[in-house]
């Protein structure tokens, strides 16, 4: 895939393009195209990409990248009526499904992904799901231009795009409430706020730095759980409070709504 063009120039299209350069793209090969003239000059200068207003500028590229919202789709598909069989499309729009992608844009190549917020710092987590007309180039190339901006599963079944929201999609936010009941806790158990929060940000970040580097989490997590120790203590009283319940619980809520939203988009 010779080049990329960007449909919408916002926060996750900048970082996906900083990842792409970074990995190795050279900034001649990727066009953004956005109706605001500041924030088409804030990317040329940022990463020194062509910039544009026009829609139809897009088609002239092999991989066309949908990073604006769901409901702007339909008019950007009108914007580009010309023969897109030779053409991938790679949509990062929440809740559309390829059917409603191929309803648009027709029987052509289309790549849906589940990205994260992490992404914006080069650390997503991405589901990608590829439809049948997308020959093995055009998938090595959705994978390739995920990849730029942190890791990314293929799934098998367009569904499990659902099954991804529940995980890594809305994943980050189970992090974020993590972390603000133990800043809480600790500050309730005698700690200054500051030095509760600094203590579990850098806890939160070892912690997930140690369970990338191969051994399983069970296995970590026995590694300090000492028989009758603290942290058993901890572990005893999460555990009988339903601590995997819960998990289960809301991660199955997050699928389900995923799900409803789908219907409601088609």
């Amino acid at each position: 895939m010779n080049k990329v063009a960007f449909i919408g120039g916002g926060n996750m299209a900048s970082a996906i393009i900083g990842g792409m350069i970074a990995s190795g793209w050279a900034p001649s090969r990727i066009t953004v195209v956005d109706p605001n003239t500041d924030q088409r000059d804030c990317l040329s200068v940022q990463h020194g990409v062509a910039t544009t207003g026009d829609v139809a500028d897009a088609t002239a590229s092999d991989v066309i990248v949908l990073a604006v919202k769901p409901q702007v789709i339909a008019a950007v598909a009108k914007q580009m009526d010309v023969d897109l069989s030779d053409k991938l499309i790679l949509s990062i729009a929440a809740g559309v499904t390829i059917a409603s992608l191929e309803g648009l844009f027709g029987p052509v190549a289309i790549a849906r992904t589940m990205p994260n917020t992490p992404a914006l710092f080069g650390l997503g987590a991405t589901g990608l799901y590829v439809n049948d007309r997308a020959s093995e180039a055009q998938r090595v190339a959705a994978k390739g231009i995920i990849e730029a901006f942190g890791i990314c599963v293929t799934v098998a079944r367009e569904d499990l795009l659902d099954a991804v929201t529940a995980v890594s999609g809305s994943g980050p936010a189970y992090y974020f409430l993590m972390i603000e009941e133990m800043i809480r806790a600790g500050t309730a158990l005698g700690l200054p706020s500051e030095d509760a929060k600094a203590l579990t940000l850098q806890t939160a970040l070892g912690a997930a730095t140690m369970a990338t580097k191969g051994d399983a989490p069970e296995v970590l997590r026995a590694r300090v759980t000492s028989p009758n120790g603290t942290t058993h203590a901890a572990i005893v009283s999460m555990r009988e409070d339903g601590f995997g319940d819960v998990v289960a619980k809301a991660m199955t809520a997050c699928r389900d709504r995923a799900v409803e939203l789908g219907k409601a988009e088609r």
